[in-house]
């Protein structure tokens, strides 16, 4: 009796064990994974090196460049992209570190949660997919007002439904579907931007059919800085300060890029070759084409500021139109008119995607709703359904003028642009600081980010300073209107009750350094990270595409 005793005994402490294990195992298992999802790697290296350089280009720099020119003067707009490009800059590459270091699925309000505060995760996850999902309305008001460019009797309804619904369905394809889209639309892009620069640079010299050579000569008179509702130098401060909201929807979506990392083959090696792209497209497709174009056209030029105040579609409004028109160059503005609505289409279905993957992230950890998860063939459906309810808001154009629209679209969407930035870059942070506290050195990552943690700071100074000053004019006396205080100032009141809201009903706590989460997730990328074959190039014609794509 005694032996059937312990020998039940044993069988028991031997259950209790193999379910312990089982236990440990299950756990072991779910952080190996978690915040993984079920999206593929499908990303190539050539569609997301022109996504780093081509990326979220579209009408910001090819029309509103324009405004910016007239509104605050050469000077003042070549500045107020250049401050941009570089906060741009700080921006892509803090993220760019996180993203290589645990390469998830639109992983923002993961790195929030993880690393700052739950509630930041919740609200980031939100503010974030609104602020790319309504990129998309954005871009596609702006693709129907670019094709009144041509005379057409064709119904504005009509043609957001083409532009919308070809949107739609790309992103319900598997993920590389959109990169060879992407990336065709990126060639077309950074052929022109290269074809304008050039152009810009001929016109400069004198080489256009007018044989005019211009030189600075529109930085001297009607000189380098405007005034803004009052004069001197006041107003010329007021005016530079004016225009940095617009260079912020210029830049907008220059991180999507690392966004895509979850699905990017090969991440810690494609993704930083991508975030150096981002630093040569910042550089040249917009730094130096701003320069040149302010060179080419002056803040005071009739045709510019005429088709300004007549609210004229697509390239008739555009600086480099104008700067050719001048030259005497009959064929071209067609052809830049349709590559500016080639532009704003892409930039639009490239706000869709990134915002599908940042609430999908957002609904792996708990932060959205658990249906958004749901995924097939590599699409998060779910998702996409959310981000097409939201995109319909485009038809709102069919009753309003389209550039009405898309002045409160992009206002609100540039400020929560500067908001997402600052609370990246606050992240990074605590990544950067997390790492020191857990031992371990950052040049054991995959992709060191250069400058840190200085960058990072000065982002989030940068983005406040902006977010917070950017509708200074409302306060003026007869400015103020709902049109000049509501979209300049709307999502920060939203912002701020979404994050106490979910703080106060979580009860969530700041995440301390010792409790900081930096590995769930991580052995299932390093698992991969041998697996992506190492191509090599074959001849020398291989190797500069290589270094391009």
């Amino acid at each position: 009796m005694a032996d059937v005793e312990a020998g039940q005994k044993d069988e028991i402490k031997t259950n209790v064990a193999d379910n312990q294990e089982d236990i440990i195992g299950d756990l072991k298992a779910e952080q190996d994974t978690r915040n993984v999802g079920t999206l593929e790697r499908k990303l190539k290296s050539r569609h997301v090196q022109f996504m780093a350089l081509s990326g979220a280009i579209g009408t910001g720099l090819f029309v509103g460049s324009g405004q910016v020119l007239s509104l605050a003067g050469p000077l003042s707009a070549f500045l107020a992209y250049v401050i941009t490009a570089f906060n741009v800059y700080c921006v892509v590459h803090s993220l760019g570190e996180m993203a290589t270091y645990l390469p998830l699925p639109g992983a923002v309000p993961v790195y929030a949660s993880r690393y700052v505060d739950e509630a930041l995760g919740f609200v980031l996850g939100w503010n974030y997919w609104y602020q790319l999902a309504i990129g998309c309305p954005i871009e596609v008001t702006v693709s129907v007002v670019v094709v009144d460019y041509w005379p057409n009797d064709i119904p504005k309804a009509a043609l957001i439904t083409v532009f919308f619904l070809v949107m739609v369905i790309i992103n319900c394809f598997p993920v590389r579907i959109y990169g060879e889209a992407e990336f065709a639309f990126g060639a077309i892009k950074l052929t022109t931007i290269v074809g304008l620069i050039l152009l810009m640079f001929i016109t400069t010299l004198g080489g256009t059919p007018s044989g005019e050579s211009i030189g600075f000569r529109y930085w001297n008179d009607p000189g380098p800085m405007n005034e803004y509702l009052t004069t001197g130098s006041l107003g010329k401060f007021l005016a530079f300060w004016k225009v940095f909201i617009q260079a912020t929807f210029s830049y907008g979506g220059s991180e999507m890029v690392v966004i895509a990392s979850g699905e990017t083959e090969n991440p810690r090696r494609n993704i930083p070759k991508a975030i150096r792209r981002v630093f040569w497209r910042i550089a040249l497709f917009y730094v130096l084409a701003i320069f040149l174009v302010t060179l080419c056209v002056s803040s005071q030029d009739p045709r510019l500021l005429d088709a300004i105040k007549n609210l004229a579609p697509g390239a008739a409004a555009s600086p480099f139109v104008i700067a050719i028109e001048n030259g005497g160059i009959k064929i071209l503005p067609s052809i830049i008119n349709a590559v500016i609505l080639t532009s704003a289409w892409s930039a639009g279905n490239s706000f869709f995607y990134s915002s599908t993957r940042v609430l999908y992230a957002a609904a792996l950890d708990g932060k959205a709703p658990r249906f958004l998860t749901y995924e097939k063939w590599g699409v998060p459906y779910a998702c996409v359904g959310a981000t097409t309810a939201l995109s319909l808001l485009c038809y709102m154009n069919v009753n309003n003028q389209g550039e009405e629209v898309f002045f409160w679209f992009s206002n609100i969407s540039a400020v929560s642009t500067l908001i997402v930035w600052s609370s990246i870059c606050l992240t990074y942070l605590r990544f950067y600081y997390g790492l020191r506290h857990n031992g371990i050195s950052r040049d054991s990552l995959p992709y060191k980010s250069p400058l840190q943690p200085f960058m990072a700071y000065f982002a989030i100074c940068f983005c406040l300073v902006v977010a917070l000053f950017n509708g200074y004019d409302a306060f003026f006396p007869g400015k103020f209107s709902a049109k000049t205080f509501v979209p300049p100032y709307i999502d920060i009141p939203i912002f701020a009750a979404l994050f106490l809201g979910y703080k106060f009903a979580r009860k969530t706590r700041f995440v301390k350094l010792s409790d900081m989460d930096l590995w769930s997730g991580k052995t299932e990328v390093d698992r991969l990270e041998g697996t992506w074959p190492e191509v090599k190039p074959k001849n020398f014609l291989e190797r500069i595409w290589f270094w391009i794509a």
